[in-house]
């Protein structure tokens, strides 16, 4: 590969991970490619990227981003996985490595904040952005049912009462 080469690949390598809401280093030690493309396949399809690298190009490029510093990280083969939404690489980081023992999840960024293996593992199991926001409409919703009901309830209270004694009174008549 020639410098000119290089410096393009790090320069969009570099642009890419800048952008990153999180970022998950693996090692990737005797996957197949039909596996590599299947985990491609998946981060793809929530909207990340996968790259593979050379350390020490990698490494570059992660120094003039603002993420935390993952160069101890780089060593062996190694896979790049990212995603503008924070949640998406290490859910589908988590789940590949589950299934496949050579992919090993080492560790990651989000943002300025290194992550190591079980960083990358909890935010796995973390609901997504969208979940919380739903979870978050209904606990906002409920109280607002909760308060229309208690208000409603009176007035259905004294509709009752006279419907009550209303009928009292055409019996009585």
């Amino acid at each position: 590969m020639e410098r000119a080469e290089k410096r393009e690949l790090v320069a969009s390598l570099q642009s890419a991970l800048s952008g990153a809401g999180s970022i998950v280093l693996a090692q990737n030690t005797g996957l197949t490619v039909a596996h590599l493309e299947t985990l491609r396949r998946d981060i793809k399809a929530a909207g990340g990227q996968v790259k593979i690298a050379k350390n020490r190009l990698a490494k570059l490029a992660l120094k003039e981003t603002d993420n935390a510093d993952m160069s101890a990280l780089l060593t062996g083969p190694i896979v790049i996985a990212y995603a503008a939404d924070p949640m998406t690489a290490p859910k589908i980081a988590a789940k590949f490595a589950e299934k496949n023992a050579k992919y090993v999840v080492l560790g990651g960024a989000m943002g300025k904040t290194a992550l190591d293996a079980n960083n990358v593992k909890a935010l796995a199991t973390m609901p997504s952005l969208d979940e919380l926001r739903a979870t978050l409409a209904g606990m906002l919703k409920q109280p607002a049912t909760r308060i229309a009901s208690v208000v409603v309830a009176p007035a259905g209270g004294i509709a009752r009462l006279l419907a009550a004694h209303a009928e009292k009174s055409s019996e009585a008549a």
